[in-house]
């Protein structure tokens, strides 16, 4: 076995050290959002100092030492910009937008015209999601309750994701205002960028199209092509029926009905089959 220098373990170390603490940087993406950093950064122009994000966060006085930590490790983490003054005056930082946080700002008509992604965020960060994951190596290991815990998801929670956000309103809403802004995202840049793809259609199914958002973006952008919603029953009946889309209760993976197209928005597979993980 080769010898490891002391220089190689030290960095080693180091390295644990980050993948150990990584969580980290999604809790402190979670805190800017719950906070509504990227909006008061907009508010102000687009970039504030720390003396105005005092002024415009709920951050209690003795606690606000702690903010300009939080938005030093998220600007080097890219979710913020920052522009240090030449003479380094920490009052004259300022921080600004970047891509990435623009996405997060709630107001659209001044987030560059797009939906907010606020709430995907903090749906992929619930204590939900984490509990499943901490239960992946007794998950792996557990022999007996391998048929009915299918799933790290299952074992932790009792249920299936779809299951558990159906019987529990609070996730239910917050997963369905998700996938709605993600929808609505995804939406908007397909009609936009995609236009060809949906020239020679008529007829399209989205399977697992949840409120029917991306639905009703593609019939107002093409209104020669009849869309209609596969989704399971508790989405479809609280789902807004106008009339412009036809929605169908049903389990892709049991049967998608017949259409020229059939639409998988990479979430609506992934979650079927991955986010139970």
């Amino acid at each position: 076995m080769t010898s490891t220098g002391a220089g190689e373990l030290l960095q080693a170390e180091a390295e644990l050290w980050c993948h150990a603490f990584g969580y980290l940087k999604s809790m402190a993406l979670q805190c800017a959002i719950k906070l509504g950093i990227p909006n008061a950064i907009h508010r102000c122009g687009g970039a504030a100092s720390l003396p105005e994000l005092h002024a415009a966060l709920p951050v209690a006085a003795s606690k606000r030492p702690c903010l300009s930590r939080i938005m030093t490790f998220l600007s080097a983490s890219g979710i913020f910009g920052v522009e240090t003054p030449e003479d380094g005056e920490v009052t004259g930082v300022r921080y600004h937008l970047t891509a990435a946080s623009r996405l997060l700002v709630e107001d659209e008509s001044g987030s560059g015209g797009h939906a907010c992604l606020s709430q995907l965020v903090l749906l992929i960060m619930t204590p939900i999601h984490f509990r499943a994951s901490q239960s992946l190596a007794d998950w792996l290991k557990d022999e007996d309750d391998a048929a009915a815990a299918e799933t790290p998801f299952m074992a932790a929670h009792g249920a299936s994701f779809y299951g558990f956000a159906s019987r529990d309103a609070e996730f239910g809403a917050c997963f369905n205002e998700a996938m709605g802004s993600d929808s609505r995202f995804v939406a908007e840049t397909m009609v936009r960028e995609c236009g060809p793809v949906f020239a020679g259609l008529t007829s399209l199914v989205d399977a697992g199209g949840g409120d029917g958002t991306t639905a009703r973006a593609i019939t107002r952008a093409f209104p020669h092509v009849r869309c209609s919603v596969l989704e399971l029953p508790h989405v479809v009946d609280a789902a807004p029926a106008d009339g412009t889309v036809e929605f169908v209760a049903g389990d892709m993976l049991e049967f998608i009905p017949p259409a020229d197209a059939v639409l998988l928005k990479v979430g609506s597979l992934n979650n079927a089959r991955l986010i139970d993980i």
